[in-house]
């Protein structure tokens, strides 16, 4: 009997993915790494890097102690670190915390799909390292002044319960019907959205700047509309309740056209925020009790999938998407 038992198809996806994932923040890192100018963020990131490495190269031997072929992920041809900045101090920390943010939601659904003890404890160990560099730039973004904090809000005395149906109130498709105010919970998840979407459009803004095919320049510049657009409709409904609207605080893209990083690279890094968008707007429609929010939501979503299948069609005709493991295709064995 086998010391192990052979990985099932759900963990075979998922450290695929985690490999694709890992190593396009490596070579990120690389460059981020190279134009740091703080070296107190340089060290968070070269901490970070050291640790996701360890990591790939778990994942490697995993693979490869199951006759699986190693994936092709992102290599030092993805990466030029010796190309201008692209953004100024701080983004490289904004980013890092927004990529961690992607990586606690995605460690914690892999291991619901990871069984054997070598792969949960990968799984385990990557959530430990996530969340301690989450809050290393939570902290280190609060200290610079570069993170706006949410609202503050009067704490509460008594407990309450909801009267009627009135609460549910705010139809979209009746915008002058009234609103109440917005609660904690809702108000939540509309800072969190705004807040990721200022990141992102700094960082598909740089990437717009330097992609080197037309088209690509094109999909991240619609892109970047996308991510305004769903700012103003979001904070208006901050607004209307008298809450002030989350904004950035530095880390802006800088005039160079240079790329530091490769098309495929930018796009799968595009492809997996929209991931992270689509997945906090469905958490944003399930915890929003207020009608319009949801309808708001869910019109994020469809804009979000549809900008994200445009994208997948340019990674397909120029031969960037790498292929997930396939299951056996049982009907052309058995024709055969």
């Amino acid at each position: 009997m086998p010391e192990k038992p052979a990985i099932t198809s759900s963990e075979l996806g998922t450290l695929w993915l985690t490999y694709q994932q890992k190593t396009m923040i490596l070579r990120m890192l690389e460059y981020f790494i190279e134009k740091a100018d703080d070296e107190k963020a340089k060290g968070i990131m070269t901490n970070l890097h050291g640790e996701i490495d360890l990591y790939v190269g778990k994942i490697t031997e995993t693979l490869q102690n199951e006759g699986a072929v190693i994936p092709v992920g992102y290599t030092d041809q993805d990466v030029n670190i010796g190309v201008p900045k692209l953004y100024d101090n701080g983004f490289d920390i904004m980013f890092v915390r927004l990529l961690k943010e992607i990586s606690m939601a995605l460690h914690s659904l892999n291991l619901t799909m990871a069984y054997r003890e070598d792969i949960v404890m990968i799984f385990n160990e990557l959530t430990a390292i996530t969340q301690k560099y989450y809050n290393l730039c939570t902290q280190y973004l609060l200290e610079k002044g570069m993170l706006a904090r949410p609202p503050y809000v009067s704490m509460p005395k008594s407990v309450e319960f909801v009267k009627n149906t009135t609460y549910l109130g705010g139809l979209a498709i009746n915008p002058f019907s009234e609103k109440r105010t917005l609660n904690t919970v809702e108000v939540a998840h509309l800072h969190h959205s705004i807040e990721s979407n200022l990141t992102g459009i700094q960082l598909i803004t740089g990437f717009a700047q330097c992609a080197n095919k037309e088209e690509v320049g094109k999909f991240f510049n619609e892109g970047a509309e996308l991510a305004k657009g769903i700012i103003k409709e979001l904070s208006e409904s901050l607004l209307q309740s008298g809450i002030q609207t989350p904004e950035s605080s530095g880390g802006n893209t800088t005039r160079s056209t240079v790329a530091p990083f490769s098309d495929k690279l930018m796009m799968y890094c595009t492809s997996l925020f929209c991931s992270f968008a689509m997945g906090s707007s469905s958490l944003g429609t399930a915890f929003s009790l207020r009608n319009d929010l949801p309808a708001k939501m869910a019109i994020f979503m469809k804009d979000t999938f549809e900008y994200a299948h445009k994208g997948a069609k340019i990674m397909i005709n120029n031969g960037w998407m790498e292929e997930p493991p396939q299951m056996e295709e049982r009907k052309q064995l058995i024709n055969k």
